[in-house]
């Protein structure tokens, strides 16, 4: 039986891949490791806390002794880190946290891998390492990390930690960035859920500067298939990206979501643009195609309707929001 431990499985991605390898693999033992912040909760995995096969460990991944005791006491085979600060707004007013979380408890848990010889580290990343984007062009594998918010420069501190403890110590670790991840239960302070709480309410929404910045849209559950097939197929040492291939201006995200909602365009309200705000993301996922035989299956139009229907039917979660 192959033993997972999952770090962020209460959060948003986290809890659609705790939920999908309890449905897909009959023989396994899950260990869901979660801080329980205010994106992380446990209400988003509710439905796993009843299956004998699902086990959750309240710990910070930052806290060593924590960690130590959840790998002792688990033994997992396999270590899908998810668990991070994300959101680039609140890195942008408190850094500190995002380095904390994001860079100290990747290695404590690398170093936590080492130590009980977990036989596969995933690091899961995020299209930003790579910067900002012109209007053409696609970020490879081989891109250099540009990172240009406090978010993006933790998150590729975590990767050349991960690239470190696999050069120095030969951990059988790998490296996955997802494009802009969403879909139902993603915390309301993220673009297409905020918009849709916004919207479904009469309440302005907000658009940063003129809305013309890009970025590639990857439904969540075809993100988790990804990850998963990086766990189970990809090459140690490798790095993976995982593109949604479907891109739109922020702008034009909003119009589609608010004709979805039936709602008026005149409820997007420009404010001053974000410190630092990335113009285009756009990933090449040739690599993932080739090696791992993945690629996305949920079409943009396919997975917004999903999204907004789960959000106009669950008007209260979560219970604390913005």
């Amino acid at each position: 039986m192959k033993r997972w431990l999952i770090t962020g499985g209460c959060g948003f991605m986290g809890s659609h891949l705790v939920r999908r390898l309890l449905q897909r693999e009959a023989e396994i033992s899950l260990c869901n490791l979660d801080a329980l912040t205010y994106a992380g909760r446990l209400e988003n995995v509710a439905d796993c806390a009843g299956d004998p096969r699902y086990q959750f460990i309240q710990a910070d991944v930052a806290d060593a002794v924590a960690v130590e005791v959840a790998f002792a006491s688990f033994r997992p085979d396999v270590v899908v880190h998810l668990a991070a600060e994300t959101h680039v707004d609140r890195s942008i007013t408190a850094a500190e946290v995002f380095a904390r979380t994001n860079v100290v408890g990747t290695q404590v848990l690398l170093d936590a891998a080492r130590r009980h010889g977990v036989r596969r580290f995933v690091q899961v990343s995020t299209d930003e390492v790579y910067g900002s984007l012109g209007p053409s062009g696609r970020f490879t594998e081989e891109s250099p990390l540009a990172p240009n918010s406090p978010y993006a420069a933790s998150k590729a501190g975590a990767d050349l930690l991960v690239r470190a403890a696999v050069q120095t110590h030969g951990l059988p670790a790998i490296i996955v960035r997802p494009s802009n991840n969403y879909g139902p239960q993603q915390f309301p302070e993220k673009l297409i859920p905020l918009a849709v709480r916004h919207a479904l309410a009469g309440r302005p929404i907000p658009l940063y500067g003129d809305g013309t910045q890009v970025r590639d849209w990857l439904y969540v559950e075809d993100a988790c298939a990804g990850i998963l097939a990086a766990a189970e197929s990809g090459e140690a040492g490798g790095v993976y990206n995982l593109g949604g291939g479907q891109e739109r201006s922020n702008r034009a995200l909003l119009e589609r979501l608010l004709d979805l909602l039936q709602r008026p365009r005149a409820l997007i309200t420009p404010v001053a643009n974000r410190p630092g705000h990335d113009f285009r993301y756009a990933m090449d996922s040739s690599r993932a195609r080739r090696e791992l035989g993945w690629e996305p299956q949920v079409a943009l139009e396919d997975g917004l309707r999903r999204t907004v229907e789960w959000y106009a039917a669950h008007p209260d979660w979560p219970a604390a929001c913005p």
